[in-house]
């Protein structure tokens, strides 16, 4: 009982909550785009992969009920902390001092995480949602990104994603107690690999796919 009065009743706890679950979810991301590269390898490779993975349900389906309450738990405790902080600091004084080497990325998270649920749910229904009974997933996307402006809101999409990583990353190392001169440089920089690794490489497929058709 102590635990989760810790966990949900402390701004620490919240904070571990949010790394906790921000580390999935990076987790998850990486195994996505990892996925997206068989895309490069054909339609046909691609389809065997999704079919592959169509296959393993349920356990597919419980994986994804997981990955959803881990995302409704970091967006609700998201949420939480915005207001707590607002209401900590009615003013933007302090923001404008900046004087904790506040970031474009750090000063926007709450802004991004937004625009990201809406991405997620776009994303899901064009591509989740639909019936991929008559049309394999390689064809629905070609003929999705075969569209520019969708292919510029998809890119788009990814520079607010990698934006929302850039700062995520190393922050939950710092909510964990790793917070250090000697380690913090390097954490800082595998954040940034990060941030170009998954802003590049999801950005990549709808740029390939529109380039192909």
């Amino acid at each position: 009982m102590n635990g989760y009065r810790f966990l949900l009743g402390s701004s620490v706890g919240k904070k571990i909550l949010m790394a906790a679950t921000g580390l999935c979810l990076i987790g998850f991301l990486a195994v996505h785009l990892l996925g997206n590269f068989m895309a490069f390898a054909g339609p046909g490779a691609f389809n065997d992969y999704a079919a592959k993975l169509h296959s393993l349900q349920p356990y597919f389906t419980v994986f994804n009920i997981g990955l959803a309450a881990l995302g409704l738990v970091h967006i609700v405790v998201g949420i939480i902390l915005f207001f707590e902080n607002l209401k900590a600091r009615p003013t933007n004084y302090e923001m404008y001092r900046n004087p904790g080497g506040r970031t474009l990325a750090s000063n926007t998270m709450p802004y991004t995480g937004l625009l990201i649920i809406a991405f997620v749910v776009m994303h899901l229904l064009k591509f989740t949602f639909v019936d991929k009974s008559t049309t394999p997933i390689f064809q629905l996307m070609s003929a999705a990104f075969a569209n520019p402006w969708y292919v510029i809101l998809y890119v788009a999409a990814m520079v607010i994603v990698a934006l929302h990583i850039n700062h995520g990353f190393w922050s939950l190392f710092q909510t964990i107690g790793v917070n250090h001169p000697r380690y913090m440089p390097l954490i800082m920089t595998l954040g940034l690999v990060a941030t170009f690794v998954f802003g590049i490489g999801f950005a990549s497929l709808p740029i390939y796919l529109y380039l192909i058709n």
